[in-house]
């Protein structure tokens, strides 16, 4: 055999070829008119699932999914049909080899029409280098940070426009970010090197050196001034709305109708209820056939279904049972129904609840009052009538005629101021009583050895309709034992005793007056107005039993008088 001759170019030729399918990329020789493929490395065949040497050969087209472009992203059909994304690169001579790498999922989007999309999005791109210090900005950040595009950036120079509460912030945030390696977000007010103040959004993402170590930092930075001043000013209403219909006491809620479920908004909502969070809120219906009083079902229904069928607002009225207690309180109702286009069922409604128990009362007791009032200057002005005309009668001389008119209409005054002045118009018995006896009693009148009157008994409160008739008599008595009876001499003495027996709807007062130690007393010769008084108006109007006797040692009146109920309407304390 002869000795074997190196041939330094077939040597050559043989690395290149090796170079060539042991490549790390795709490579590919097409055809000067680009439209087939002369050869193809092993890498490649992988890259689209063919068998080696199997892509000689084919045209282009079957293997690109859309109409071949020179370089750039693409995507390229695999041997089962699938889709591969690729970035094809031309290299060699006249650029007939092509390099064919496989993209990352995300390096895929990376395109410059997503760069675009980020830009129309307001979104800016920047990038932090933890070795030079320096942050670089896209031109979209630079534009919304108020600095140049580029690698121009220090974070002295960002922080300058932060304020110090602001830069602590941040700088607590993105340590604990990096500290779980995690992204990191946060939003804050800035003041551009221009001066002009700005709202930024600022997202970030750590990166990682070969070692593990921090490396820099990544993200997107974005302008939400109006956003946030507009979040900002929703929020401010939304508070102004609650703070309002906090100091109105009104319930807010929604009711969703497709589902039944009502969102109860604020803590009135429960309290008007009587419920806790715990026991949720009252949807349609539990609250038609369970919490509304069965007597207002039928017209709360009949406002709901007019609401639904015409303009979509809604006010109704009702009484509920209260949950914690189950007492029942009246609420009003009013809110808007929503729909979601013209001419469809609603989707909600949102409104809000009053609850008017202690306004309706009010008003009831407020009528009452009037009535009352009514009734009782009806019964003045009769009352007054009676005192002019009797008074005339029995008078000997102008001069007795009005001092009697006088006393009689000053008692009446005293008597009606008194009912005026009580909470419940009522009147006490002990009050109408000092009020014509001081005068006389000379000291205390609790039964000292020096008073000349004496008053014993429990604290009684008269009702209107039977304080005036009662107080009228007390003054009748005074007035004739100042003149005729015991008050009309040093050594005369009255005692008034009274007490509260059981019967009738409220009890039985038993009233009694007696005189002593005055002149002899003898029957009157004609009946005057005092007496008159006495007889008719206290049988009449007080429906009481009375009893005179005119014994000769003193005077005296026993008076039954059946005491009516109050009348919890009038006592605005409830």
């Amino acid at each position: 055999m002869g000795d074997r001759v190196d041939d330094p170019a077939a040597d050559a030729g043989d690395l290149h070829r090796a170079a060539f399918e042991e490549a790390a990329v795709g490579l590919a020789i097409v055809s000067p008119a680009e439209n087939r493929i002369l050869d193809a490395n092993r890498h490649l065949c992988r890259l689209l699932g063919y068998e080696p040497g199997h892509l000689t050969g084919l045209p282009l087209s079957e293997l690109v999914a859309r109409p071949f472009t020179s370089e750039g992203l693409q995507s390229w059909r695999g041997a089962d049909g699938r889709a591969v994304e690729v970035r094809v690169t031309r290299s060699g001579a006249a650029g007939r080899t092509l390099v064919v790498e496989a993209l990352d999922p995300d390096e895929a989007v990376r395109a410059e029409q997503n760069r675009e999309a980020l830009t129309a999005a307001g979104l800016g791109e920047w990038r932090w280098d933890a070795g030079s210090g320096r942050i670089t900005l896209s031109r979209r950040a630079a534009q919304i940070l108020g600095h140049p595009p580029g690698p121009s950036l220090t974070w002295r120079a960002l922080r300058a426009g932060l304020s110090e509460a602001e830069r602590a912030r941040i700088g607590g945030l993105v340590r604990d970010a990096l500290a779980q390696g995690r992204a990191s977000f946060f939003e804050s007010r800035i003041v551009r090197s221009d001066g002009r103040e700005v709202i930024v959004g600022v997202r970030g993402q750590p990166l990682a050196g070969p070692e593990g170590e921090l490396s820099g930092m990544v993200g997107v930075v974005q302008d939400i001034t109006t956003r946030v001043e507009a979040r900002d000013a929703l929020l401010g209403r939304e508070q102004r709305l609650r703070v309002a219909t906090s100091l109105a006491r009104l319930g807010i809620f929604e009711w969703h109708m497709l589902d039944d479920q009502a969102i109860w908004e604020n803590e009135r909502m429960f309290e008007i209820f009587g419920r806790t969070p715990e026991d949720g809120s009252v949807g349609k219906t539990e609250f038609l056939n369970e919490v509304l009083h069965p007597d207002d079902r039928k017209p709360v229904r009949g406002a709901i279904s007019a609401a639904l069928r015409e303009e979509g607002i809604l006010h109704v009225s009702g009484r509920i049972r209260r949950k914690s207690d189950g007492a029942w309180r009246t609420i009003e109702m009013a809110g808007r129904f929503e729909r979601d286009a013209p001419n469809r069922l609603p989707r909600r409604l949102i409104g809000v609840v009053a609850d008017v128990t202690d306004r309706r009362l009010a008003e009831e007791r407020q009528s009452l009052l009037i009535r009352e009032l009514h009734h009782r200057v009806k019964n003045t002005l009769a009352t007054v009538q009676a005192i002019v005309g009797s008074t005339a009668r029995t008078a000997s001389s102008i001069e007795s005629f009005y001092e009697a008119f006088v006393g009689r209409i000053m008692s009446l005054a005293h008597t009606h101021s008194v009912l005026t002045e009580d909470t419940w118009q009522t009147a006490s018995l002990r009050s109408l009583l000092v009020n014509e006896l001081k005068p006389y009693a000379e000291g205390p009148m609790d039964g000292g050895a020096d008073g000349r009157v004496t008053l014993a008994g429990p604290s009684v409160d008269l009702a209107s309709e039977i304080a005036v008739p009662i107080g009228m008599a007390i003054h009748e008595l005074t007035t004739n034992a100042a003149k005729y009876g015991a008050l009309s001499t040093r050594g005369g003495r009255v005692a008034v005793s009274w007490s509260v027996q059981p019967g009738g709807r409220a009890g039985i007062l038993h009233f009694a007056w007696r005189e002593s130690g005055g002149p002899p007393v003898e029957p009157p010769r004609r009946q005057g107005f005092g007496s008159r008084l006495l007889q008719r108006v206290l049988t009449t109007q007080v429906q009481a039993e009375v009893t005179t006797d005119y014994a000769p040692e003193g005077f005296s009146l026993t008076m039954l008088a059946p005491l009516p109920p109050r009348n919890e309407a009038l006592n605005p304390l409830v």
